[in-house]
């Protein structure tokens, strides 16, 4: 699968480790292969055979649907599905990559596609549960192969909930986003087309 050379890649790493540092999150485009891209898409886009269903917002006891909050459907990612292992396996690179750089102590990453059918959104929100040091970073891989500026969905991060933006993010076929889970509120626009991404979440050893 093609990939950036190893120098190339460190060097991509480097960056987004001073993104991190610098400004809590990092924007990236061609970082992921390209084919990779093209086989992640088959698994989310319309021909996919892959099962989705309502997404909610909480976990275990907490847990419920709101369609009040999100109206997209997920699927958890997996190591059965070759298109799937490959991304966890290259997503498990940049995870020992930035706990190298910035010792962040990241333990492991999960994450699901995401399907937002035209006028789906999810309203503000922190991706860390609260009362928890669980999801330490967020990612966002975008996975439309073609989108217009006024089509919406775009991605938009706070600097609180006063609504202060920081980063407005089209959701641009390749485009990788990262940043601190605790740190932005951010919402997903509604859009005029359907939209295909992954949403993911590095994590850190619970507390005992």
């Amino acid at each position: 699968m093609n990939t950036l050379s190893p120098l190339l890649l460190a060097d991509a790493f480097d960056r987004i480790a001073d993104d991190l540092l610098r400004d809590g999150y990092s924007l990236c485009d061609s970082l992921v292969p390209a084919e990779l891209l093209w086989a992640l898409y088959e698994r989310v886009g319309p021909r996919s055979r892959a099962g989705f269903r309502r997404a909610g917002v909480g976990r275990d006891s907490a847990f419920r649907l709101s369609e009040r909050l999100r109206s997209d459907t997920i699927h958890w990612l997996d190591h059965d599905y070759p298109a799937e292992s490959a991304y966890l396996n290259w997503m498990e690179q940049l995870r020992l990559g930035l706990n190298q750089r910035l010792m962040l102590g990241l333990f492991d990453f999960e994450c699901h596609f995401a399907r937002y059918k035209r006028g789906a959104f999810y309203k503000t929100h922190l991706d860390a549960f609260a009362g928890q040091t669980n999801r330490i970073l967020s990612s966002v891989l975008y996975l439309n192969p073609v989108w217009a500026p006024d089509w919406g969905g775009e991605l938009v991060m706070y600097r609180n909930f006063d609504g202060e933006v920081v980063e407005t993010v089209a959701p641009l076929f390749g485009r990788l986003v990262l940043f601190l889970s605790e740190r932005f509120p951010h919402e997903v626009k509604p859009a005029r087309r359907q939209r295909y991404s992954v949403a993911g979440w590095y994590r850190v050893r619970p507390i005992l």
